[in-house]
């Protein structure tokens, strides 16, 4: 299932970091790096440039929403997921607002990591049944608003593309419904984020929420 990917672990607890790794390794995974705190997190992070990472909140210099925001500053290919003992209420939207690709809780990780990990390394956004809870009430509509300028200048293929992005449809899925090629796809959602001035893929669902595109 993981057969390859390289993984580097951010987390202050030795035992933790311990257990991953041997559940991460037996699955096919490779875990390339361990740090135990921010600052060494940001360090390791741009020098294994490592498929994905998976960071803890709670860390003791830094706390990691502060290190995600340090390693997609210089590095904005980064896939990061929060694999934390908080819940989605708190930290969820400041997690994706500095960068993160992910939001997945530790007493949940036996049900969703693998499944977590393969999301964000393939450029999508992993939140779960929680996650997106938080974000739907985050952005609740407060009464009817005008289509906002920016939305209303996409075309009907553009607008499709965005909203079946942030369903979770790979390229190759909304190329087959279009009947057209994933590179044309990819295209589409190129011009999509430059219109909306966004750069990653969270920030299209944060964008789809605010405007209500899922409900």
């Amino acid at each position: 299932m993981l057969e390859g990917v390289r993984i580097l672990l951010v987390d202050d607890h030795s035992v933790m970091r311990s257990s991953l790794a041997l559940l991460l390794n037996t699955h096919g995974a490779e875990v390339v790096g361990e740090a135990s705190d921010g600052k060494s997190g940001i360090a390791e992070a741009l020098r294994l440039r490592p498929d994905v990472i998976l960071m803890d909140i709670t860390l003791p210099d830094m706390d990691g929403i502060e290190a995600t925001r340090e390693i997609c500053k210089a590095w904005p290919q980064a896939h990061i997921l929060a694999l934390t003992m908080h819940s989605e209420e708190t930290y969820l939207v400041p997690f994706l607002e500095a960068g993160g690709a992910g939001y997945i809780r530790k007493a949940a990780a036996d049900r969703d990591l693998f499944t977590a990990i393969e999301t964000v390394q393939n450029g999508k956004v992993f939140l779960g049944t929680s996650g997106m809870d938080v974000l739907v009430h985050e952005h609740r509509p407060a009464g009817n608003k005008p289509v906002p300028p920016r939305l209303a200048s996409l075309s009907d293929r553009e607008r499709f593309v965005l909203e079946q992005t942030v369903r979770g449809f790979t390229s190759r899925e909304i190329a087959e419904q279009l009947n057209i090629s994933p590179r044309t796809v990819d295209t589409y959602r190129y011009r999509v984020m430059e219109k909306l001035g966004v750069r990653h893929r969270h920030e299209l669902v944060e964008y789809a929420l605010q405007n209500h595109l899922l409900d």
